[in-house]
């Protein structure tokens, strides 16, 4: 499983919103206020990725976040 449920948003660089009407990844790094990390992981949605790449997340069908990323295409 390439995708892993996850409480917290340390210790890696990409999160993804499994939510099904979200599909996004974020990168912590570049952490914006919009992306709203902090109820996507109270929510239960927040998953990271092995390996914890932008690429994989893509493979997995995550879209870019349009502020911490950009480039959403929805």
């Amino acid at each position: 499983m390439p995708a892993y449920p996850t409480t917290t948003k340390y210790g890696f660089q990409y999160l993804g919103n499994s939510s099904p009407t979200k599909m996004e990844v974020h990168d912590l790094h570049c952490e914006k206020p919009q992306c709203q990390i902090s109820e996507i992981l109270r929510a239960g949605h927040a998953v990271r990725f092995a390996p914890d790449t932008l690429a994989e997340a893509k493979r997995l069908g995550y879209d870019n976040c349009a502020y911490c990323i950009g480039g959403s295409t929805r």
